[in-house]
């Protein structure tokens, strides 16, 4: 893997961000994390996230610590990723239902309405915010992505997986990567 690329990960929140971040950190990948956020029952194998990504575009001085390794940034966040680094990208599709109801779940958890706005409202903004999100990665020279179905990844493992290693240039451990997808953890399908 080249050591001047920084690796992203990317998706709408609940889409599948950390598995897939177990997955490369299992294919040899180091991950960029900070622990600060633990797992519990919603990512009950961790978050996998850096507190400081949430700071785009303010602070990017934590990207130079990045290169050679993955970190988790979220959508709404990517357009923020200056261009003087360049990326690979694995951006996280999933039904859009199974994250309104994976997210509605974890915000009963956590004791807030789940019903402030309602799931059609939410799924046309979803599908519209992604279709700007997926137009900004597309123009810029410095991403390359590929994009990965979480529903696909619980149905063909071992198909996705190879996709992702492609795409990395065959440099990953693809059965340390199928350790990293547990079945049990699909709890909202649509």
């Amino acid at each position: 893997m080249d050591k001047n690329i920084v690796t992203i990960v990317s998706g709408l929140p609940r889409s599948g961000t950390s598995m897939v971040m177990k997955m490369l950190e299992e294919g040899g990948i180091e991950p960029l994390t900070d622990n600060i956020r633990k797992a519990d029952i919603d990512n009950p194998k961790g978050y996998y996230e850096f507190e400081r990504v949430k700071k785009l575009p303010e602070d990017t001085e934590w990207l130079k610590d990045a290169k050679g390794k993955v970190v988790k940034v979220l959508a709404e966040l990517m357009k923020h990723l200056p261009d003087e680094y360049n990326y690979k990208i694995i951006f996280i599709d999933r039904n859009i239902e199974e994250i309104i109801r994976s997210q509605k779940k974890m915000l009963i958890r956590r004791g807030e309405n789940p019903n402030k706005v309602s799931d059609d409202e939410i799924k046309m903004l979803f599908n519209k915010y992604l279709k700007i999100m997926k137009q900004h990665i597309e123009k810029r020279a410095n991403m390359d992505v590929l994009y990965i179905s979480y529903n696909e990844v619980m149905q063909n493992p071992l198909g996705s997986i190879k996709k992702i290693n492609q795409f990395f240039d065959g440099t990953l451990d693809e059965s340390k990567m199928k350790s990293a997808i547990d079945k049990k953890l699909y709890r909202n399908r649509a």
